[in-house]
């Protein structure tokens, strides 16, 4: 699935370019991609823009400059320290918002995987930036595209 996403990211750089969800899975499946991929990809895509909807609903309520995210148990056990500090460094740098934050990890939240990769984690923030129209600094897009796993964030 994430190769998928990022494929999507290289060959449909604005989001608008990206064709309606019928028309994609016919694309993928002629580049090459396994068909429960596709689906999976898709899936995740669609609850994207679920998201968008609550966040027009939400629009108007910020955070605070001096609010907090506390991880519950859940979200602790399956956002490793690396990617919990690595979505605090981008908040910190401006990259994304509380919002935004929020998004990445509800997207996270629903992989199947036990426990979200920097690395994966990384295309999920490429992702919902991509799909929210956010201008992405060529610096923040060289980290989020970076394999890098072991790279501390100061935050």
């Amino acid at each position: 699935m994430f190769d998928i996403l990022v494929y999507l990211f290289e060959t449909y750089y604005q989001p608008d370019a990206c064709p309606a969800p019928e028309v994609l899975a016919r694309k993928l499946s002629a580049a090459g991609f396994e068909q429960d991929d596709i689906s999976a990809a898709l899936e995740w895509l669609s609850g994207l823009e679920r998201l968008a909807e609550v966040e027009v609903a939400h629009e108007g309520r910020p955070a605070g400059p001096r609010s907090l995210r506390l991880y519950c148990a859940t979200e602790l056990a399956k956002l490793p320290v690396q990617c919990r500090g690595f979505l605090v460094f981008l908040e910190n740098a401006g990259g994304i918002d509380a919002m935004l934050r929020e998004m990445i990890i509800e997207r996270a939240m629903v992989l199947p995987e036990t426990t979200v990769s920097l690395s994966k984690l990384k295309i999920i923030v490429l992702m919902v930036m991509w799909r929210r129209h956010q201008a992405v600094d060529t610096l923040l897009l060289e980290e989020l595209l970076s394999e890098e796993e072991d790279q501390p964030y100061v935050h």
